[in-house]
């Protein structure tokens, strides 16, 4: 195992020769049945694409970058072959309480039927996407190793290319389309020429791995949650973002419905993007006297994040200090640059997606692409 980025963990493997806790379908074998809902609203069974020539099975996920940066290829195929016929299918095989919160990384959401239908709708996309997250029957029949990984079925339903969907997740350095020479090969009635290639991606995330994530959560629970005094000194060093890191300021208070009501989002924010040199500082504008009350929710909360509490009852020559322009209410919420430059800032409610793309698209991750992926739909 290594790493992408900073917690997403990849899996390279041509898998052959060693004993596997989920080995892969093996070449030759009938496609194994399914019944699985679509983000469409629709259950899809194996029969409903008898008619097909050649039948693509894709299996991948939301929350993986590498999965990411191949859901446009897989539209693509989809068009392309569509129209001779050939069935693609995307399975997202993962279950999604085996995920810990810092594997979503680089992702805006995790692998819920319902998040799939977001990232579905958000990218404009038209394959069948089914969910197996549940039960992983279907994903432990086939056995994929990591996400995407590739199963391609002849006329009679019997596996004859099983791996990678081509030998490079960036897309300028392609030079095998190892998925599109198989389904050509077969259309054409003949023996595809290569019928296993190793797999690159984000491991699937069993069920047994559950466990991992209640250890991670208890971890978590388990840190200490601290609150601090800030002036007006203080909020001024804090606006100007002096450090190398993302900052995400959230203004809020205890009386506040909407900012209690989008604390818990913001935090998981925090706990997703923590290791890519993203920070969090919470800033509560209660009174002073009031610090037990605020201690007392962040505990309730977990807020493992930086918090703060305005060390004065004069609360717009503390707005001002952070900035002269806010006069309004809380929740106000601003992402900042190293050097504080605001990349987001919004009064009111925050558009939580919206804003883990905008943190998405900024802080810099080892890939371009990564980012980009982030800047439109």
């Amino acid at each position: 195992m290594r790493k992408l980025l900073i917690a997403i963990p990849l899996i390279v493997a041509t898998w052959s020769g060693h004993a596997q806790a989920h080995p892969i379908l093996a070449l030759g074998s009938s496609a194994p049945g399914f019944e699985l809902p679509g983000v469409d609203g629709r259950l899809h069974k194996l029969g409903d694409y008898a008619g097909s020539p050649v039948l693509v099975v894709v299996f991948t996920c939301d929350h993986c970058p590498i999965a990411q940066m191949y859901e446009r290829r897989i539209e693509q195929l989809y068009e392309d072959y569509g129209k001779r016929g050939v069935a693609v299918v995307a399975i997202q095989g993962n279950d999604p309480k085996a995920l810990t919160i810092d594997e979503l990384d680089s992702s805006d959401l995790s692998d819920t039927l319902e998040d799939m239908r977001i990232r579905y709708s958000w990218k404009h996309l038209h394959y069948p996407y089914l969910y197996d997250g549940d039960t992983q029957s279907v994903t432990r029949a086939y056995g994929p190793q990591a996400t995407p990984h590739v199963f391609i079925f002849d006329r009679t339903r019997h596996l004859r290319y099983e791996g990678r969907f081509d030998d490079n997740f960036r897309i300028e350095k392609v030079k095998s389309e190892d998925a599109r020479s198989a389904v050509e090969a077969l259309l054409a009635d003949k023996p595809v020429p290569i019928s296993h290639t190793p797999v690159f991606g984000c491991s699937t995330k069993w069920q047994e791995k559950e466990a991992l994530r209640e250890a991670a959560e208890q971890k978590i629970d388990a840190q200490p949650v601290t609150l601090d005094m800030v002036d007006a000194e203080g909020l001024k060093k804090l606006r100007a973002n002096a450090g190398e890191n993302y900052t995400l300021v959230s203004f809020w208070a205890t009386w506040c419905g909407s900012c209690v009501s989008e604390f818990a989002d913001l935090q998981d924010t925090f706990r997703m993007y923590s290791d890519r040199g993203f920070d969090l500082v919470t800033v509560s504008a209660n009174t002073p006297d009031e610090k037990a009350s605020v201690l007392k929710f962040l505990e309730r909360k977990h807020a493992t994040s930086r918090n703060l509490l305005f060390a004065s009852d004069d609360t717009a020559a503390l707005q001002r200090a952070f900035d002269p322009k806010w006069e309004s209410a809380v929740p106000y919420t601003v992402l900042l640059a190293p050097g504080g430059k605001v990349l987001f800032s919004t009064v009111g409610s925050v558009d939580i997606l919206q804003l883990r793309r905008k943190i998405l698209a900024s802080v810099p991750a080892a890939y371009v692409g990564f980012q980009q992926y982030w800047e439109g739909n």
